[in-house]
């Protein structure tokens, strides 16, 4: 079994078509692969249908806050039917808009000639991202987008966003029968990386692994994730992360053992 357990379609800010997805799966030697949208489960239903030959998860990426700063929780099996999961993802998806419309506003403001209607395009009808701002800006020039200047967190046009508490986040992952893994949590990208002693808290709090070998984190900080996750009890996991176009990685770029898929099944079956 080949398995890549962190993956976007153009249901979220992915450039891939949901029912693509199996067949570059495939290709990739992929046997196993987990569709981890932000904030959404709909390309689910498309990519599972699609599914000849490679086993299709379902998951779901969530942004959420730890202490000060943002930290996205992979939620693996959970049910995409169940109440409350569903009703906080679709807040979280309608507050993605409005933040949308006043960040569009706010780089017009600095110079910046986008309009919405751009970034909705480019969109494609999924919810409104950062990416999508991002590719705007580069449309007309910007080629700096998530820095200060601009909309990293905390920048001239970022606007703060509603968001659950990673804590939160576990608890409801836990609740419709899912799994919860903590992506990327020391990427060379982030702002900010997660302490060991934040690791520890979350493992109190339910979070069943640690994306270990993700490619943001270089050999050094994955070796040492491993030994914290070790320390732990928690599992480590290693995913591709895969955009599509949008960033330079490819499926399958960092894979999960089988029996580490295994224990995760287990660990969504106990919650």
């Amino acid at each position: 079994m080949t398995i890549d357990l962190h993956t976007h379609s153009t249901a979220s800010d992915g450039t891939t078509p949901p029912a693509e997805l199996p067949r570059l799966a495939a290709a990739a030697g992929l046997t196993v692969f987990a569709l981890t949208d932000h904030d959404t489960f709909a390309g689910l239903h498309a990519a599972a249908a699609a599914a000849a030959g490679v086993e299709v998860l379902p998951g779901v990426e969530i942004s959420c806050r730890l202490d000060d700063a943002e930290v996205h929780l992979l939620g693996l099996f959970a049910d995409p039917g169940h109440e409350p999961l569903a009703a906080e993802l679709e807040l979280i998806r309608t507050d993605r808009d409005r933040r949308a419309v006043r960040m569009v506003e706010r780089c017009r403001e600095l110079g910046a000639p986008i309009t919405l209607a751009q970034v909705r395009a480019i969109a494609g009808g999924a919810p409104l991202g950062r990416p999508h701002i991002a590719a705007a800006l580069a449309a007309v020039g910007v080629t700096d987008a998530f820095t200060p200047a601009w909309i990293a967190d905390g920048g001239r046009a970022d606007v703060p966003k509603h968001v659950l508490s990673a804590v939160e986040a576990i608890t409801l992952v836990r609740a419709a029968g899912g799994a919860a893994v903590l992506a990327h949590p020391r990427s060379v990208k982030r702002r900010a990386e997660v302490s060991d002693t934040q690791l520890a808290r979350l493992g109190a709090a339910g979070l069943a692994g640690i994306e270990v070998d993700h490619p943001e984190q270089p050999p050094e900080v994955r070796h040492r994730l491993r030994e914290v996750a070790a320390g732990l009890g928690l599992l480590a996991t290693g995913s591709s992360d895969f955009h599509g176009d949008r960033k330079p990685v490819r499926l399958g770029e960092c894979t999960t053992s089988p029996e580490v898929l295994a224990a995760l099944r287990e660990a969504a079956h106990r919650s």
